[in-house]
């Protein structure tokens, strides 16, 4: 099986990036992979749709390190393929991160459902992943799953907003990840206000969402997989991101320390009522952060974490996912044309 990876670019990839484990993970089943970017798409005159990849030699690796610089090495020749002989598509890419390049952010997605016309089969499901390119698709999940929150580019309405939630709110942007932009208000900073929102607002629409005490103890990055929690051993695949002394974020790369952390029946609960809509969607790999009883994020382009998860558990999360990945191959082959991507995503 051939297995193409869609990065934002090499560059920015890590060996403990989740990316890098599913790759290595794949290689060492015995399948090919490859990685493609955003400047790797080629539609020829025929209509059919090539790739301008990274194959890596399939070979035994030493171990990740060794996977992730034979990638990374002057020597690794791109490769021209054919869409058609690649199996599956993982989209592993951060939209928000292009914004510099913003005609890259939905090229993965674009192309994404052409290659699902010829035959691949592409996870996340592209047609969703569309939908998803900003936070307004959190606001399609069950109310009772979320925090409060406003969406809007108005001051009075965020002050309003602020006042009904005695000034204890969030603030971020429509657009973006990874904790960029991100600010809490409180009555002992509200005299900020009108500065936040001049700074967020002036890369669009704004989110004000209710701030959810229990945040103080950090968020919980929680893994989804076929709509269902990832689970090895009886060992979920969860951490806890625990921001830094001097700053709201969680986020890992934002100075936010990981720790170990006891999935409960509140998180299960959580996941279960937005878990019809995922599979709905045909969302196989989904990172959650969930704040007590609510979801702040729903992360489901390039969910990070997972080698963390999996050495805080003990288990290798990785394997069930190559593996699921692999029924799904075998299910395609098997019944041609018989289930469409976003459902053959999630089975």
């Amino acid at each position: 099986m051939l297995i193409a990876f869609f990065v934002n670019d090499l560059e920015r990839e890590h060996a403990g990036y989740t990316t890098t484990v599913l790759a290595h993970q794949a290689a060492m089943r015995g399948h090919s992979v490859c990685y493609v970017t955003p400047f790797d798409f080629m539609l020829r005159p025929d209509d059919t749709l090539w790739v301008h990849a990274r194959r890596l030699p399939k070979r035994k690796y030493k171990d990740r390190e060794d996977f992730f610089a034979t990638l990374k090495s002057p020597k690794m020749k791109v490769e021209a393929i054919d869409i058609a002989e690649v199996d599956v598509l993982m989209l592993r890419n951060d939209p928000s991160i292009d914004a510099e390049t913003p005609w890259a952010m939905e090229v993965g997605v674009l192309f994404g459902r052409e290659a699902v016309k010829r035959g691949v089969i592409v996870l996340n499901d592209p047609d969703s992943l569309g939908r998803a390119i900003n936070k307004l698709y959190f606001q399609s999940f069950p109310a009772e799953a979320r925090a409060d929150t406003l969406i809007t580019k108005h001051e009075a309405d965020i002050k309003a907003f602020a006042k009904e939630h005695r000034g204890n709110i969030i603030l971020k942007p429509l657009q973006g990840s990874g904790g960029s932009g991100v600010f809490k208000l409180d009555p002992g900073t509200k005299s900020n206000i009108n500065q936040i929102i001049e700074a967020i607002g002036r890369d669009g629409y704004i989110i004000a969402q209710a701030y959810v005490p229990a945040a103080k103890k950090g968020d919980i990055r929680f893994f989804l997989m076929n709509g269902q929690p990832l689970v090895v051993n009886g060992k979920y695949a969860a951490l806890r991101r625990v921001a830094s002394a001097d700053d709201i974020r969680s986020n890992i790369h934002a100075g936010g320390k990981a720790e170990a952390v006891e999935i409960g029946e509140t998180e299960l609960r959580v996941a279960e009522m937005i878990r019809p809509k995922l599979i709905a969607d045909g969302m196989f790999l989904v990172g959650i952060d969930i704040v007590g009883d609510k979801i702040l994020e729903i992360n489901v382009f390039s969910p990070g974490n997972l080698n963390s998860c999996s050495r805080l558990a003990g288990v290798d999360f990785s394997v069930p996912i190559i593996e699921a990945i692999e029924r799904k191959a075998a299910i395609a082959a098997q019944y041609v044309h018989s289930f469409d991507n976003s459902h053959l995503a999630v089975l």
